[in-house]
C-alpha cells in the first residue's frame, strides 16, 4: 500500500502540473455539455414552407393559419407557382412545398376527397421524416375537425367517435434534452477517461521516466493501478458536476438512485480506463495513442445509439454492439434518471459491464512489457 500511495502522489502531481491538461479536464467538459445538450438535437423547429395556393378559399386559409400558428413551421412565402417554389427548395432555402390545387375547397365543400401535394427537401432522410410527420399531423387535424362538422350536420344520424387518448411515459413533454442529456454526460466522462488514460503510460516513453520505473521494485500491477486511480477520481468528479448541471440547468427528472448512477458509473470507468490502458501499453508515442482511441471512441459513440436507435441498426451490427460498452451505460443512465429503474432491472447490464471492465484490466496488465 506504501508503494501505491507514493505512486498516486506522483500521478496527481504530474496531472495538476500539466497546465495543458488542466482545461481539457475541468473546463471543456462542462462546455461541451452545455452546448451540445442544446445543439444535438431531433426537434424540429422553424421548419421553412413555401405555400402554393391556388385554390385561395376559405378552407385553403384556414389550413394554412394552422401552420402559421404551429411553433414547428415558418411560412416564408405564399405564392401562386410550383415552379418558384421548387427553385426555393433547388436553393436550400426552404425545406418543404405545400401545394394547394384549384379544386381544393370546392372538394371540402362538396364532401369528397380533398387533397394537398407535399413536396420535401429529402437530402436529411430523417429530417425528412420528421417534416413528414409533422406536416401530416396538423393536415389530420383539420381533417379531423371538418369530418366532425360533415357529419354533425349531415343526416342528423347520430355517429360515435373512436377518440384515442395518450400519455408520453417518462417524459410527458416530449422534450429532446432529457433524452438527450444523460448520453451526452457518458459521451464527456468517456472522452476524458478514454483519451487521458491512452496517452498516459505511453506520456512516461516518450519523457524517459518509463525505464526509470522499470527499474525499480515495482510491480506492474501497481503502476497500472496508480495510473487508473487518479483518472477514476476525475471521472467521478466531471459525473457529479455533470449531474448537478443536469439537475439544476436543464431541469432533468432524477427518479432513481444517484448512488446506483456511481455503482454502474465505477464499474463503466474501470471498463474504459482499462481500455486506454491498453491502449497505452501498445503504443510507442501519445499520437499513436490518440489516434487509436479515436478510432474506437467513434465507432463506440456511433454504435452506442446516443443518435440513432440500437434497435434500427442491421443484425450483424446490434450482435456486434454486445462489445460496446458506451452502449451499456447510455442505456443504463437513461434507465435510472428518466425511469427510476432499479438495481434488478440493470443486473445485466452491469454484470456485462463487470466481465468487460476485469477482461481489459487483466490484458492490459498481462501485456504490460516491464522492461528498462
Amino acid at each position: 500500500m506504501r508503494v501505491l500511495k507514493y505512486l498516486l502522489q506522483k500521478e496527481f502531481l504530474q496531472i495538476f502540473r500539466n497546465k495543458s491538461m488542466l482545461p481539457i479536464i475541468f473546463v471543456m467538459p462542462i462546455l461541451q455539455l452545455c452546448v451540445l445538450s442544446f445543439a444535438a438535437t431531433y426537434d424540429m423547429k422553424n421548419t421553412n414552407l413555401y405555400i402554393v395556393d391556388k385554390d385561395l378559399s376559405s378552407h385553403s386559409r384556414e389550413l394554412i393559419s394552422k401552420f402559421n400558428g404551429s411553433p414547428f413551421f415558418t411560412v416564408k412565402e405564399i405564392g401562386f407557382s410550383v415552379e418558384e417554389a421548387e427553385k426555393e427548395i433547388y436553393k436550400d432555402k426552404i425545406d418543404a412545398i405545400l401545394v394547394f390545387n384549384n379544386d381544393f375547397g370546392k372538394s371540402v365543400d362538396l364532401k369528397k376527397g380533398a387533397s394537398v401535394q407535399v413536396l420535401i427537401n429529402a437530402i436529411n432522410a430523417s429530417s425528412a421524416g420528421l417534416y413528414n410527420a409533422y406536416i401530416s399531423s396538423v393536415i389530420q387535424d383539420y381533417n379531423r375537425k371538418v369530418s366532425a362538422s360533415v357529419r354533425e350536420v349531415g343526416t342528423g344520424t347520430p355517429v360515435h367517435f373512436v377518440q384515442s387518448s395518450y400519455l408520453h411515459q417518462f417524459n410527458p413533454e416530449m422534450k429532446y434534452i432529457p433524452y438527450m442529456l444523460p448520453g451526452l454526460l457518458v459521451l464527456l466522462v468517456t472522452v476524458i477517461g478514454l483519451f487521458l488514460s491512452a496517452m498516459n503510460v505511453v506520456r512516461e516513453k516518450e519523457i524517459g521516466t518509463i525505464e526509470q520505473i522499470n527499474v525499480t521494485p515495482i510491480r506492474k500491477s501497481q503502476f497500472l493501478l496508480a495510473k487508473l486511480i487518479p483518472f477514476l477520481v476525475i471521472g467521478f468528479f466531471e459525473l457529479g458536476i455533470g449531474l448537478s448541471i443536469a439537475a439544476f440547468l436543464f431541469k432533468i427528472p432524477f427518479l432513481g438512485s444517484v448512488w446506483l448512477i456511481y455503482l454502474v458509473a465505477f464499474v463503466y470507468l474501470i471498463a474504459i480506463l482499462g481500455f486506454g490502458l491498453l491502449i497505452s501499453t501498445q503504443t510507442n508515442t501519445q499520437q499513436q495513442a490518440m489516434f487509436i482511441a479515436w478510432f474506437f471512441m467513434v465507432i463506440f459513440l456511433l454504435m452506442s445509439g446516443l443518435f440513432t436507435p440500437v434497435e434500427s441498426m442491421p443484425e450483424w451490427g446490434q450482435t456486434l454492439n454486445i462489445l460496446n460498452p458506451i452502449a451499456y451505460f447510455i442505456k443504463v443512465i437513461r434507465m435510472i434518471l428518466l425511469k427510476g429503474s432499479g438495481f434488478f432491472d440493470i443486473v445485466n447490464e452491469i454484470a456485462i459491464l463487470t466481465v468487460f471492465a476485469v477482461s481489459v484490466v487483466s490484458i492490459a496488465v498481462n501485456m504490460h512489457r516491464k522492461v528498462a
